[in-house]
């Protein structure tokens, strides 16, 4: 069923207009006519309903998604599932996204940028923390409130939406733009994954254009795998480009330690930039300091007592105390002179390790187009393959007559896409043919071509 206004989901949610329309669903503005407050409402496109293991694993990530609680995060309230669609009910947060906002006015300011990097990461950790990963971060999915508070949205569907990485048409399920080289190769999402989504939107944000673009999804994923962004500016200052170049560092380990590292980093620079000093910076810490104030007594209004005579007690105790140890030692070394004579001479045998087979699942994969291979020398062509793992099989091919004939050049090539590593992958090629003359074109003093054995066409072998 289409959404429209007035209809109501849940039996007490009803819509009233559509706020934002996505890849996996509508965003309605819903009034909750049980408790009575305005919410917002995801509703899940219809085609998205026939898989069930998809609705598994989008319940369980709502359920995940209300779980944190974090004044960065939108609020999961609800879900539900009827009229064949599901559906999310979250807070609805008053303001409007980072995306409209960067349209609008095309570059932030290096002190906004620092504040929405840093409330956005100490939200991030906060989810983190409980094992969440949002895998779709983007100004799309950053809401910020008129008093420059940043809402973080779209956790449940997020995950999800990972699930399905890169398809056999070469098309990616998520937002390209945003995607991390780790997501673009089918490897696992870490809480590294989000800070260079982050990084890409600070950039943005930054300069007014994202660093990574193409014709196609598949030729913006192997650029956040393998290019380097591009200049920011020299009217950035350095160190705010120091920080978001961090971020997008090809290899995980090379970015910021944490989602709470990276606040912490962008907060100090943040109140570098407005002037703050370093001790200002120090005492303005966000973590919460338990300090305890010990209350002496004043000898003028404390009433003076005599110290009551306890000496005999103490010793007392000092031979209650002796006693009891003199028998917990006699029992320790009873035990041990037990234990020694019952102590087994241990056998040693050599232990073998199972060998662990690698599964088909743990076979990493590498994404290569027609473009990488298609009308390029077959040298090179080879090699680039090679770089990546695979396997080549270069076949000769069509004879083709050209005027170099050092330049064998890739005409087709089977098997290319998403490849696993170690897999071969067939390339064929042009081979050189010389036109031989034919006996009515032989001219006086000549050699009869039938005297002559043909000369087979040396087959050229591709290098690399």
């Amino acid at each position: 069923m289409k959404p429209e206004a007035g209809q109501i989901y849940g039996n007490r949610y009803r819509l009233v207009d559509r706020i934002a329309i996505g890849g996996m669903g509508e965003v309605w503005r819903a009034h909750d006519e049980v408790i009575l407050r305005d919410v917002a409402i995801k509703i899940l496109k219809p085609e998205f309903m026939g898989d069930p293991g998809f609705l598994e694993r989008f319940r369980v990530e709502a359920r995940h998604a209300a779980r944190v609680d974090h004044e960065g995060l939108a609020d999961v309230y609800d879900y539900g599932e009827g009229s064949g669609s599901a559906y999310l009910v979250m807070e609805l947060v008053s303001g409007d996204s980072l995306a409209r906002i960067i349209e609008k006015r095309i570059r932030l300011t290096s002190v906004e940028v620092l504040s929405i990097m840093e409330q956005t990461a100490r939200a991030l950790h906060a989810a983190h923390e409980d094992g969440l990963v949002h895998r779709d971060v983007k100004p799309g999915n950053l809401l910020i409130t008129p008093g420059g508070k940043v809402k973080i949205t779209d956790f449940g569907i997020a995950r999800v939406a990972d699930q399905v990485a890169l398809t056999a048409t070469g098309q990616v399920m998520g937002t390209v733009q945003y995607l991390a080289p780790e997501q673009a190769t089918g490897k696992q999402a870490t809480p590294s994954t989000d800070i260079y989504s982050l990084g890409i939107v600070a950039y943005e944000a930054l300069t007014g254009r994202r660093p990574f673009t193409g014709e196609s999804q598949m030729v913006i994923a192997m650029a956040q795998i393998n290019d380097k962004p591009p200049a920011m500016g020299q009217d950035i200052d350095q160190r705010v480009q120091d920080l978001v170049l961090a971020c997008l560092a090809k290899k995980p380990n090379q970015r910021p330690g944490s989602a709470l590292d990276l606040s912490n980093r962008a907060r100090a620079l943040r109140l570098q930039l407005e002037g703050v000093s370093p001790t200002e910076i120090f005492n303005q810490d966000q973590t919460p300091t338990v300090r305890t104030r010990v209350i002496e007594p004043d000898p003028k209004t404390e009433p003076s007592e005599k110290p009551p005579i306890i000496w005999p007690w103490l010793a007392l105790i000092g031979l209650l105390f002796a006693a009891a140890a003199g028998v917990m030692i006699a029992i320790v070394l009873s035990l041990m002179s037990e234990q020694q004579s019952e102590v087994p001479v241990p056998t040693f045998e050599p232990t073998v390790q199972p060998t662990e087979t690698p599964t088909e699942d743990l076979i990493p994969t590498v994404v290569v187009l027609l473009t990488d291979v298609i009308g390029k020398n077959v040298a090179d062509a080879s090699i680039f393959l090679k770089e990546r793992g695979l396997v080549v099989d270069a076949v000769p091919g069509e004879p083709l007559e050209l005027e170099d004939p050092r330049i064998l050049t890739v005409y087709k090539a089977d098997g290319l896409g998403q490849v696993k590593v170690g897999a071969t992958v067939k390339i064929y090629y042009y081979i050189q043919q010389t036109p031989m003359p034919s006996p009515t074109e032989s001219t006086p003093g000549s050699v009869p071509t039938d005297t002559l054995s043909p000369s087979p066409t040396p087959t050229p072998t591709p290098t690399g």
